[in-house]
């Protein structure tokens, strides 16, 4: 085994998997997380893919998926193999909040992500009447919903970038420790 492979193998990578309504703004967020830049997105159609430095020897591939209607149905099959779910949340759109919480609630049932760590992004925070991180964990019974594992609510902004390396760091340290626990109930199972 050559040197350079060895370098490579050493790099721990983790998916997380973004998802949220159409207009959430998963997008944006990625492209703010990648280039520090916001960008015009148009609606995703299929998915995003983005590898992000998380840290040294630590590499997060993001999967932004479409949240149309007709994608939402194809999440599920995003679901196997994911470190970290990433759920963004347009905090200002009131009329859509259980439209979200209630594909939120879907997710967190199915079976492939048990125990995989949430980080909910409160996004657009910048707009008059968005609600607040407290208000968004009363109203998608995030203490009940995870209490069986990690999870956070960042308020965040993915225009101006606001919150945005808080979140970063809390989906790295969720998805660091997952995968360790991973490998550690692998090598118990062998």
């Amino acid at each position: 085994m050559g040197l350079q492979n060895a370098k490579l193998s050493s790099v721990k990578r983790a998916n997380i998997l973004m998802l949220g309504l159409d207009s959430a703004g998963k997008s944006t967020l990625l492209y703010k997380f990648r280039y520090k830049d916001a960008f015009l997105t148009t609606p995703t159609i299929g998915f995003n893919v983005d590898m992000i430095d998380a840290g040294k020897d630590f590499t997060l591939t993001f999967w932004d998926v479409g949240g149309q209607k007709k994608m939402r149905e194809l999440w599920s099959n995003f679901l196997e193999d994911t470190d970290g779910l990433l759920y963004v949340v347009d905090s200002c759109d009131k009329r859509r909040l259980e439209e979200s919480r209630r594909e939120f609630e879907l997710i967190l049932n199915n079976d492939s992500i048990k125990n995989v760590p949430v980080v909910v992004l409160a996004n657009k925070q910048d707009l008059p009447g968005a609600l607040n991180a407290e208000e968004i964990t009363r109203r998608f019974k995030m203490k009940k919903h995870c209490s069986d594992r990690n999870w956070y609510v960042q308020p965040c902004c993915a225009i101006t970038g606001q919150g945005l390396a808080e979140a970063l760091q809390r989906v790295a340290t969720f998805a660091r420790q997952y995968s360790k626990s991973k490998e550690t109930f692998t090598t118990l199972k062998e």
